[in-house]
């Protein structure tokens, strides 16, 4: 697990969407908590042993609340559902500190951002951001239906409804957000980003395909693919001196665990980074949906809790 744990109290659970609450954390005592950015996520370690991340809603000059929202998923893995089963006002939560690999562009010349259903929850505290430092944005959220949008009333509040802009699949036929000519629309140098459903990714990602890299931005909520369980590898932890053998059926970060040798994770599905481990020899595997295109090239890291290896062997540096 990650370190630097922290407990907070849930202060108030509010009715945000169809399927979204959201969760107000706080210090016990009070007080202060660690700062975060726009676009930050947290990890709550539940108590069914399960570790889901969420990002921070809230406006990051906030330092006395984290705010995420949770969408209660029927076909997930049981996370978001233990959440909204389980979660009451005065409970005692374990949380991560804050981290970011969602990051704002603060000094673009303009933001265009793209939501869909609760990928609304990053943008949101980006929205904040980029009107408290007057930088102009746009924002496009769509969802199934006005009934599954989080946030109207705030994000109403924040910008003016040129600059904000819903689609709701039910008020147009079932047809999807027009991302070709959104995208189209930005000038070359706007910074883009986009969160929500897996095809919403993709088809973000195709249609951005001819942008400068660095200006082109977007979270994974879930894999893409299945994790690397094929094994029969070994995998040598240069700092533990350790071998250990990697079984089919497994990943390296379960055969890691299983060999009760300590290493860092969240997501377990290769999105948050926590895993990330640095690569001594050997050719991994990637499945992984944090490392761009030419970092899994330069196959200098590893996420272990998806990856596999295409080497027999595959030296980490654990």
């Amino acid at each position: 697990m990650a370190g630097d744990l922290q407990e907070l109290r849930v202060k108030r659970i509010g009715y945000e969407a169809e399927s979204i609450n959201s969760y107000e954390l706080v210090l016990p005592a009070g007080g202060e908590l660690a700062p975060f950015t726009a676009g930050s996520h947290i990890d709550l370690h539940l108590k069914n042993g399960m570790i889901r991340s969420y990002s921070l809603v809230n406006d990051q000059s906030e330092r006395h609340r984290y705010v995420i929202a949770v969408n209660k998923d029927a076909v997930g893995r049981g996370g978001s559902s233990f959440v909204h089963d389980s979660f009451k006002a005065g409970d005692i939560v374990t949380v991560s500190m804050p981290r970011n690999n969602f990051a704002l562009r603060e000094d673009a010349e303009s933001s265009l951002l793209i939501a869909g259903g609760v990928g609304i929850t990053p943008l949101v505290s980006m929205i904040r951001r980029l009107q408290a430092l007057r930088r102009p944005w746009k924002l496009f959220y769509a969802a199934r239906a006005r009934r599954a949008a989080a946030f109207l009333g705030e994000l109403g509040a924040i910008g003016p409804d040129a600059q904000l802009h819903l689609h709701f699949d039910d008020e147009h036929g079932g047809r999807p957000l027009d991302l070709a000519a959104i995208v189209a629309g930005a000038p070359a140098s706007a910074h883009l980003y986009c969160c929500g459903p897996v095809p919403m990714l993709e088809a973000f990602e195709k249609v951005t395909a001819g942008r400068a890299a660095g200006h082109v931005h977007v979270e994974y909520f879930q894999a893409k693919q299945a994790p690397a369980v094929d094994g029969g590898f070994e995998v040598r932890l240069a700092r533990s001196n350790r071998t250990i053998a990697v079984e089919p059926g497994k990943t390296i970060l379960n055969a890691v665990l299983d060999a009760g040798v300590m290493a860092n994770y969240s997501c377990s599905e290769g999105v948050c980074g926590t895993c990330e481990t640095r690569v001594i020899e050997g050719i991994p595997d990637h499945r992984d949906l944090f490392l761009s295109p030419e970092e899994q090239a330069a196959n200098k890291t590893i996420m272990i809790c998806c990856s596999g290896s295409k080497s027999g062997t595959l030296v980490l540096d654990l």
